[in-house]
């Protein structure tokens, strides 16, 4: 199952290389955000709630959750086009594990993301981003991000495989857009004034996955309890996501 899985997956990751259009633009857009954020609302890290920390460290998880969405969220894209080619049907009849054949485009989407918070975080560095944790600070922010993208792709993966449609499939993730900002994206939960945004922010897990982001990213001292919550939270996600695109591929056989 893991040969074939491997196999799916350099497969997925060959056609998206050959469409390279299908990533630029969400690049340039997670790119964009934190250009804009950067240069827009810096100075909102004087006020005592941020503790002095750099807002280039603070905004930059939300570049690479956005991120997720576009980049990992193509894998769902790639699916329907195998579904509407006919490669989707020819593949069922081979003999190779039905298992593999949902984990290898999320696995590509995970991997796609990789290479995006890479890119993102070289802006980051050209733009005078330093990381207090050092290294440990770079590869835990890194860890966090492939297991979100793991989550994402498995949404992804699972919406094309029971709308079967190209532009179901892309409405999908574009639900999950309100989510970043229906959080601690700009400024920590405490400078948030609305009550129900700090509920909405509490309940939402791009939350936890940010809060994971910046735990690691603004202090010299990682908080260990933060960056635990995240990674639960992009565990269970994973997990539930897996078992979703599962379900899903199970109903595809029957049609």
């Amino acid at each position: 199952m893991w040969r074939e899985t491997l196999i799916l997956t350099k497969r997925s990751l060959l056609v998206t290389l050959r469409n390279p259009f299908s990533f630029i633009p969400n690049l340039i857009i997670s790119v964009f955000f934190l250009l804009v954020y950067t240069s827009g609302l810096s100075g909102i890290s004087s006020l005592p709630q941020f503790g002095g920390v750099d807002y280039l460290n603070f905004i930059l998880p939300v570049s690479i959750v956005s991120g997720a969405v576009g980049g990992a969220g193509g894998a769902g894209q790639a699916l329907v086009k195998d579904i509407e080619s006919g490669y989707f049907a020819r593949l069922l009849l081979t003999p190779v594990s039905r298992t593999a054949i949902v984990l290898g485009p999320m696995l590509a989407g995970m991997l796609q993301l990789f290479v995006q918070t890479l890119l993102i975080f070289g802006m980051g560095f050209l733009l005078g981003l330093s990381i207090p944790a050092g290294s440990a600070g770079f590869f835990l922010t890194i860890v966090l991000a492939l297991g979100f993208g793991l989550a994402f792709a498995g949404y992804s993966v699972g919406v094309a495989l029971k709308t079967r449609n190209a532009q179901a499939a892309q409405a999908g993730t574009l639900l999950f857009f309100p989510l970043i900002f229906l959080s601690t994206t700009f400024v920590p939960k405490e400078l948030i004034e609305a009550e129900w945004l700090k509920i909405a922010a509490t309940l939402n897990p791009t939350t936890y996955i940010m809060e994971g982001m910046r735990a690691v990213l603004l202090r010299e001292t990682i908080d260990w309890s933060v960056y635990t919550q995240g990674v639960l939270v992009a565990a269970v996600l994973s997990i539930a996501m897996v078992v979703f695109a599962a379900l899903n591929a199970r109903g595809a056989l029957k049609k």
